[in-house]
């Protein structure tokens, strides 16, 4: 996947007065108290946004965050903070506004659907459906990758709080670039490219977000698969029947990609590295079973202790 820098969130703990060290392998952060700062990111982050934010909501005064990351977990993160007990203004816009409080109390909140997990089977459907419906969904969440699955000649009909994706008999090619929400999102990236290598021609997909997010290639490539990296992106040429065969998934976005086009190919796929799949989908097994998948977890008796 490549590096995932934290500079932006020390760079924000710094301005709110926090003291932050490297301490063999681990980061310390110490402060006495916090005090407000106007802090601009110097890349779009959401994990740094989200972290500043949980800072400045009992920081004295106020913090403004520039150059803010706009995702929907941003606007979830500041409504839980907001019923607990926190003054926050301009989430899911660039800028955001935290004045801070003494003390935040405890709520009931309901967190949103995961959008990822559920492009990944909308993703998933195109591929290998016969007709599925991904339920518990926020359209407007989903409105790139819908866009990006029609553009390849995939029906989908959204409901209120799902979408039916019907059985695809063709794919055309599709050129796939990532952006920061609402744009194409990376997370997506590898299980739309497993996607696009059994649709018609050559698709090309960047990834502007990690150029480095394509350690899965080589492992279509065992596959059977046609792909060809270039730079940040990678060319793949279709359509290509894939072949079962024995592969690693070195992430979680990568393991997802390999469950879709081990589910497409001839044959058997083993998938190792299951852990990295596991962690970010939850009880993908049985959901996928469920909807007819021939899929099993395999323990191998050296990994029995």
């Amino acid at each position: 996947m490549g590096p995932r820098p934290i500079d932006q969130h020390i760079k924000g703990f710094e301005a709110l007065g926090a003291t932050v060290t490297n301490e063999q392998g681990a980061i310390y952060l110490r402060a006495d108290e916090l005090k407000g700062a106007r802090i601009y990111l110097d890349v779009v982050s959401v994990g740094a946004t989200i972290n500043i934010m949980l800072a400045a909501v009992k920081a004295t005064g106020k913090t403004v965050i520039e150059n803010a990351a706009k995702e929907p977990e941003i606007i979830d993160v500041a409504t839980l903070l907001t019923s607990m007990g926190a003054k926050i203004k301009g989430a899911g816009t660039d800028t955001i506004r935290i004045e801070g409080v003494e003390q935040l109390h405890g709520c009931r909140h309901t967190i949103i659907p995961d959008r990822i997990e559920a492009g990944t089977f909308m993703i998933l459907a195109a591929a290998a459906g016969s007709g599925i419906k991904v339920e518990n969904i926020i359209p407007a969440h989903m409105e790139a990758v819908k866009a990006k699955l029609v553009e390849a000649g995939v029906s989908i009909e959204m409901d209120e709080d799902s979408a039916y994706i019907s059985k695809s008999k063709s794919l055309k090619k599709v050129d796939i670039k990532t952006y920061a929400y609402p744009g194409f999102p990376t997370d997506l990236q590898q299980p739309m490219t497993a996607l696009l290598a059994g649709a018609d021609g050559s698709s090309i997909v960047t990834d502007t977000i990690y150029p480095s997010r394509f350690k899965h290639i080589d492992e279509l490539k065992r596959m059977g698969g046609r792909f060809k990296l270039q730079s940040r992106a990678a060319i793949v040429t279709g359509p290509t029947q894939l072949r079962g065969a024995t592969v690693t998934a070195s992430d979680l976005r990568a393991g997802a990609s390999l469950v879709i086009a081990g589910l497409i190919a001839d044959g058997i796929t083993e998938i190792l590295g299951i852990e990295h799949i596991e962690r970010g989908y939850g009880r993908i097994i049985e959901k996928l079973e469920g909807i007819g998948a021939d899929i099993r977890k395999v323990v191998h008796a050296e990994e029995i202790v």
